[in-house]
C-alpha cells in the first residue's frame, strides 16, 4: 500500500482547534480524513509511525470521537433521517449514558458531548460525513427538504449550544447546498473548502504523484507505448482539472490516478461511479 501523507495538514487544523466545513467532489477522500482524523483523536499514535503528525504532536491525548456518517442512509421518507440518527444516538448514549428529559434527538445529542467531557475529563471531537447526503437526495422534493432542514438545524446547532465541551469539529459534503439554512444557528463556522492553505488535504498534487508513484509512472508509460513525459501530460490532462482557489497547481482526483494505475490504462473512472442524474 501507499499512503500519501497530509498529516500535516490535519494538525495545522487540529492545532488551531476550530470548527471546520470542507467541501469536496465524491470520491475525493473526504472520509479517509475523517477516518485518520478519528483515529488521531483516540490517541492511535503507532497507526502515525512514519508520519509527518508523528513529529508535530507531543501530547496524543485521547478524546471522545463522536463519528456521524450520513453516507449509509437512503432519505426518501420523512423518517429515514431520524432513524439514521436515532441509531447512532442510541450507540453514544450505550458509552455514555442517557436522561430520561432527552426526549429530541438535538437535546439527546447534547447530553451524550456534555457526559462525554464529563466523563472523559477531556473536550470531545465531532466528526460528521456528508452532512448533506439527505438534503440531496431530496432535490426536487421541497416538504421532504424542510423536513430535513428541520431536523438538522437544531442537531447541528448542538455544537454552538455545547461549545465549552467540544475541542474540534469537521463537516464535510460535496455542496454548499443548503448552508444558510441548516448551519444559520452555528456562526463559528470556518468554511476551509476554498483557503490556499488547505487546497490538497483532499486530493493528490503532482509533486506527490512523483514523489509516491515514480514506478507506476514508468509501468503505465510501457503499457500504453508512451514515452515517460507523455504519460505525465496525459495525467495531467485527464485528472488534475479541480482547481480550489486561484492561481494555484491542479489537484489530481485519487480515485481516478489510483484506478489508472491499477488497471494500467486511462479512463472516465470518477464519472462512471455515478449515475446521469
Amino acid at each position: 500500500y501507499i499512503y500519501v501523507d497530509e498529516t500535516d495538514l490535519m494538525y495545522q487544523l487540529v492545532d488551531r482547534g476550530s470548527y471546520y466545513f470542507l467541501i469536496r467532489p465524491r470520491r475525493f477522500g473526504k472520509s479517509l480524513l475523517i477516518s485518520t482524523l478519528e483515529a488521531y483523536f483516540e490517541g492511535k499514535r503507532e497507526l502515525f509511525e512514519g508520519l509527518a503528525v508523528e513529529k508535530l504532536e507531543k501530547d496524543w491525548v485521547k478524546r471522545p470521537v463522536f463519528h456521524l456518517d450520513l453516507n449509509i442512509g437512503k432519505y426518501d421518507t420523512p423518517d429515514s433521517l431520524d432513524k439514521i440518527l436515532n441509531e447512532t444516538l442510541d450507540y453514544w448514549e450505550s458509552l455514555y449514558g442517557t436522561r430520561s428529559a432527552e426526549t429530541t434527538l438535538a437535546l439527546r445529542f447534547a447530553g451524550v458531548v456534555g457526559r462525554a467531557y464529563e466523563q472523559s475529563g477531556e473536550r470531545v471531537a465531532i466528526l460528521i460525513d456528508e452532512y448533506d447526503k439527505p438534503l440531496l437526495q431530496a432535490i426536487g422534493n421541497e416538504e421532504l427538504q424542510r423536513e430535513f432542514r428541520n431536523t438538522l438545524k437544531p442537531f447541528y446547532g448542538v455544537l454552538k449550544t455545547m461549545d465549552g465541551c467540544i475541542k474540534f469539529a469537521l463537516l464535510t459534503g460535496v455542496t454548499k447546498f443548503g448552508k444558510v439554512s441548516v448551519f444559520s444557528d452555528l456562526n463559528n463556522l470556518n468554511d476551509i473548502s476554498m483557503d490556499e492553505p488547505f487546497i490538497s488535504i483532499c486530493g493528490i498534487t503532482e509533486k506527490e504523484i512523483h514523489l509516491n508513484f515514480e514506478e507506476d509512472l514508468h509501468e503505465l508509460a510501457a503499457a500504453q507505448k508512451m514515452t515517460y513525459q507523455e504519460v505525465c501530460n496525459e495525467l495531467k490532462a485527464c485528472y488534475d482539472g479541480y482547481h480550489f482557489t486561484e492561481n494555484t497547481d491542479g489537484i489530481y482526483n485519487p480515485f481516478s490516478l489510483l484506478n489508472t494505475f491499477f488497471k494500467m490504462k486511462f479512463g472516465n473512472y470518477w464519472f462512471e461511479t455515478g449515475t446521469p442524474t
